[in-house]
């Protein structure tokens, strides 16, 4: 008979019991462990991800237009969209950064958004100095679905250099159903040998009803470029952004200038012979302000009802009326209005109050709202007779007055 087990001791048979709990208890701990990292992966990786879009297209006098995935509807209705483009739409969000060479702007410009205090009570200030405006495809998860695809432009911006391009692409950008290239492609000009299949990839992935857009200055003035863009859609619409051109043309030195100090006057750049008053015209700064005789080339290949022309002034003092123009042209919801712009007393011009994928304020860049030289007041009163038939001449083909002779 075996001796008793002494006082407190606990029975052989439990120990196994006791590693088996043991080890289940760890294995529970490692996948409870091993979950929480993987959560802690995926909430890195969608930081940058905005809430989704939920806003409907439609609208304008556009809506419901063949081509672009928009449902019809009367003035003011909402638009009744199916199930599934409401749920491709709740899964547009903000992207990842392409890793591609980044792309000059403006004659080699940096776009790039700069902080700075938004002058609003209760706001935050800037946007973060340094951060890039660059292309913004529709969102991770959508791409990760494999949602959307890359079409090529439906509507560029064709022009002009200096008169306000910049702020109108990014004002645009605020649209949930706008999706534009950050970057300038300079296809049309520079790069057409590349194929039509090089430029599509340079495009944002776009959801069903959204436009997809680009912004090239330099095609305005560009002779190949209106029919290059007719061969590859005549539907194309076609924005151009027009300024004083005395005014465009010292902003054009003033950025040239700021790049090379030591460049000659404005003075002698604007006169083959100032005693006489002859204007050079084969001086860039005064050939891109020659607006009717550039658009004379566009309307060989496209009808004026497919050509917007914003003013420059105007997007500066009433920015939200212009871009309800813009929105109406593209044929998009009205969306973008007085609330989303305030304006900044330093740089003189609107700013944003909130940038597409940020919730704070932003304005452009440095290189935007740069002081401008002083110019001797009898050069600018040439340039202004010399303008002045050319001006009345745009007038008459847009069936617009800008009003830059008064």
């Amino acid at each position: 008979m075996a001796p008793p087990a002494p006082a407190g001791a606990h029975p052989t048979s439990a120990e196994p019991l006791s590693r088996s709990i043991f080890r289940k208890f760890l294995l529970m701990l490692c996948s409870l462990l091993t979950s929480l990292y993987v959560f802690y992966c995926l909430a890195e990786r969608c930081q940058t991800l905005s809430g989704p879009v939920v806003g409907r297209s439609g609208g304008g006098k556009e809506a419901g237009a063949p081509g672009r995935g928009v449902p019809a509807g009367g003035p003011g209705e909402p638009a009744a969209w199916p199930a599934a483009a409401r749920r491709k739409r709740l899964l547009q969000v903000q992207p990842w950064p392409r890793r591609r060479p980044p792309a000059p702007l403006e004659d080699g410009e940096v776009a790039a958004w700069e902080e700075e205090p938004p002058g609003l009570a209760g706001s935050p200030g800037g946007s973060g100095a340094g951060s890039s405006v660059a292309e913004t495809p529709p969102g991770t998860l959508a791409l990760l679905l494999d949602e959307g695809s890359k079409q090529l432009p439906q509507a560029i911006i064709i022009g002009v250099k200096k008169g306000g391009t910049r702020a109108l692409l990014e004002f645009l950008r605020v649209h949930p159903d706008v999706r534009a290239v950050g970057a300038e492609p300079h296809f049309f000009d520079r790069s057409y040998d590349k194929g039509l299949a090089w430029y599509r990839d340079l495009m944002p992935r776009t959801l069903e009803g959204q436009i997809t857009m680009e912004k090239t200055p330099s095609y305005f003035v560009t002779r190949e470029a209106p029919a290059r863009i007719s061969a590859m859609s005549k539907d194309t619409k076609l924005l151009v952004v027009v300024r004083d051109p005395v005014t465009r043309a010292v902003s054009d030195y003033t950025q040239t200038l700021s790049k090379r100090p030591d460049i000659p006057s404005f003075e002698s750049l604007a006169f083959r012979n100032r005693t006489a008053g002859l204007v050079d015209r084969a001086w860039s700064a005064i050939q891109i302000g020659l607006y009717a005789e550039h658009l004379q080339r566009w309307l060989r290949h496209f009808p004026a009802r497919q050509l917007l022309f914003v003013s420059g002034e105007r997007l500066v003092r009433d920015p939200a009326g212009e871009l309800g123009r813009v929105q109406d042209f593209l044929g998009l919801k009205r969306i973008i209005s007085d609330k989303h712009f305030y304006f900044n007393q330093t740089k003189g011009f609107p700013c944003l109050k909130k940038a597409e994928g940020s919730g704070r304020p932003h304005c452009l860049g440095k290189t935007k709202g740069r002081p401008h030289p002083e110019i001797d007041g009898q050069v600018l009163r040439r340039l202004r007779d010399f303008y002045r038939p050319f001006n009345r001449k745009f007038y008459q083909m847009t069936g617009h007055d800008f009003g830059w002779d008064g």
